[in-house]
C-alpha cells in the first residue's frame, strides 16, 4: 500500500517554514505512527520472553537465574551500546540505522523461535539487544526533527508510554500465542511483525523526504568533532554535580524493582495463582500497564507540585521510592487473593513513578546545549543499574529462596534509591545555583546532540 504524502513544501513556497512544520503535517504524523509502531515492536520483542518463562523452564529444565539472564542480556546490550550506536547513526544516517536496527532485532527474535538450546537462545537475545540499542534515541530524534518545537514534550512523553504499551503487548500476546501454538510461535509472531513494519518504514520514510530542503537528518559535517572528541567535551558536564549523579543513580536503582516485576510477574502468577500461560501473561500485562501509567503519572504530579519550588521534584521521587517499598513488601507477604493483587497494583504504580521527576531533575541540572546527551546518560544508568541486573538477580535469588522469597527482597533496593534522592535533594539548590551562574557553554549542533 502506498501512502500519498508530501514530504515538504511545493517548490517556490515556504508553507512548512511559516507554519512551524519542517515537513507536511500529514507526513510528519505518518512518520510518527510508523516510528511508534517500531517502538512497540522493539518492546514486544524484548518482553515476549517473560511470557514464556514457564514453558522454557519446563522444556529445557532451566534455573531461574538462567531465565533471568535471558531477559537481562537485552537491557545490558542496550545500556552498553546506546551511546556508540547513536553516535554512529549521526554519521551514517538515521533512517538507515533505524532500518538496520529493526531488521536485526526482528531476525534475532526469529532466531530465538528456532533455538535448539539455551546457548542459542542467549545469542539470539544478545542480538535483540544490539538491534534495540540505538532505536530509542535515534527514533525520537527522527520524530522530533519533523515536528514543531511546541510538540516535543508531548511526543517525548508518548515515546516513554510506548515502551510500556509494547511491554504489555509482548507479554499478553506472547502468552496467548504460546498457549495455543507453542512458545516458538510467540517469538515468531513478534519477529514477523517487526520485519513487516521495517519494510513499510523503509518504503515510506527516507532521508530525502525528512529533509526536503536538502538537509540531512543523519550525517554530520566534516567540521564536527568525532565521537571520541565529542565525548571528551561532554563527559565533564554530564557528571558535573552531586545532585545530577544522584538523579542518575536513584532512577536506575528504582527501575531495578520495576524491571524485576515486569520480568517475573508472569511466572509469579503461573506458579502461585496456578494460571495457565495465556492468563498469566494477560494478568501480568495489566500490571505492566499500571507501571507505565505510574511512570507518566509521576511526571505529571511532579510538574504540578513543583511549579513554584522545583526542589519538590525530589520529594515526589522520594515518596514513590518509599511508597513502592512499603506496598510491595506488604503485598508479597499477604496471602494470594484480591487484597494482595490490589496492594501489588498500588506498589507497581509507584515502582517507576520516579522516572518523570528524575528526567526533569537531570534536565534542570545540565546545560541546555547537552540536555539530550544527559537524557542518554540517564538511559544508560537506567539500563546498567536497573533494567539489566533486575531480572537476572531476581532469578538468582529465586533459585535459593523461591520466587516469592526473591520478590520479597527485591523492593529493598528502594532504600538505596531513596538515599540517593535524599543526597541529591540536599545538594540540589547549591548545584542549580552554580549551573545558572556559570557561563553558558557553547551550543552544539542540534543533530549531533539529540541522538547522543
Amino acid at each position: 500500500m502506498e501512502l500519498h504524502t508530501t514530504a515538504g513544501p511545493v517548490p517556490g513556497t515556504d508553507t512548512t517554514a511559516s507554519s512551524g512544520w519542517p515537513v507536511s503535517r500529514r507526513y510528519a504524523w505518518v512518520v510518527f505512527a510508523l516510528s511508534f509502531g517500531l517502538l512497540l515492536s522493539d518492546y514486544m520483542s524484548r518482553q515476549v520472553l517473560n511470557a514464556v518463562f514457564p514453558d522454557l523452564k519446563s522444556e529445557w529444565l532451566l534455573s531461574d537465574a538462567r531465565l533471568g539472564t535471558l531477559s537481562s542480556v537485552v537491557a545490558l546490550m542496550v545500556g552498553l551500546l546506546t551511546f556508540p550506536m547513536s553516535l554512529m547513526a549521526d554519521r551514517w544516517g538515521r533512517v538507515k540505522s533505524l532500518l538496520l536496527a529493526a531488521a536485526m532485532w526482528s531476525v534475532a527474535t526469529l532466531g530465538c523461535a528456532v533455538s535448539a538450546s539455551y546457548d542459542q537462545m542467549l545469542v539470539g537475545r544478545l542480538f535483540v539487544g544490539i538491534g534495540e540499542a540505538a532505536y530509542g534515541s535515534v527514533g525520537i530524534a527522527v520524530v522530533l526533527s519533523i515536528f514543531p518545537l511546541g510538540l516535543r514534550a508531548t511526543l517525548s512523553g508518548a515515546f516513554i508510554a510506548g515502551g510500556a504499551f509494547g511491554s504489555v503487548l509482548g507479554v499478553s500476546i506472547g502468552g496467548a500465542v504460546a498457549e495455543h501454538l507453542g512458545w516458538r510461535w510467540a517469538f515468531g509472531v513478534m519477529g514477523i511483525f517487526g520485519l513487516v513494519l521495517a519494510a513499510v518504514y523503509g518504503v515510506v520514510v527516507t532521508e530525502k523526504r525528512l529533509a526536503p530542503e536538502g538537509g540531512s537528518t543523519g550525517s554530520g559535517s566534516e567540521s564536527e568533532p568525532g565521537p571520541q572528541g565529542r565525548l571528551r567535551v561532554l563527559l565533564p558536564r554530564l557528571f558535573s554535580s552531586v545532585s545530577v549523579i544522584s538523579a542518575y543513580v536513584g532512577s536506575g536503582l528504582q527501575l531495578f524493582i520495576a524491571a524485576s516485576l515486569m520480568a517475573w510477574l508472569p511466572s509469579y502468577f503461573n506458579r502461585y495463582y496456578d494460571m495457565p500461560t495465556a492468563k498469566a501473561g494477560a494478568t501480568a500485562g495489566v500490571f505492566i500497564l499500571v507501571i507505565g501509567v505510574g511512570m507518566i503519572g509521576g511526571g505529571i504530579v511532579s510538574d504540578r507540585i513543583s511549579r513554584a519550588f522545583p526542589i519538590r521534584k525530589w520529594a515526589v521521587a522520594i515518596g514513590c521510592s518509599l511508597g513502592s517499598l512499603a506496598l510491595l513488601m506488604t503485598a508479597f507477604r499477604l496471602p494470594t487473593g484480591p487484597l494482595q493483587l490490589a496492594v501489588l497494583a498500588a506498589g507497581a504504580l509507584l515502582s517507576a513513578g520516579t522516572a518523570g521527576p528524575a528526567t526533569a531533575m537531570v534536565a534542570n541540572l545540565t546545560p541546555a546545549a547537552i540536555s539530550a546527551t544527559a537524557f542518554a546518560t540517564l538511559t544508560l544508568a537506567n539500563s546498567l543499574l536497573g533494567l539489566a541486573p533486575g531480572p537476572a538477580l531476581t532469578g538468582a535469588l529465586a533459585d535459593d529462596m523461591g520466587l516469592l522469597g526473591a520478590l520479597r527482597v527485591i523492593p529493598l533496593t528502594a532504600l538505596v534509591a531513596t538515599l540517593a534522592f535524599l543526597v541529591g535533594r540536599h545538594f540540589y539548590e547549591r548545584d542549580l545555583l552554580r549551573l545558572t551562574s556559570a557561563p553558558a557553554p557553547a551550543a552544539e549542533p542540534e543533530d549531533a546532540v539529540v541522538t547522543a
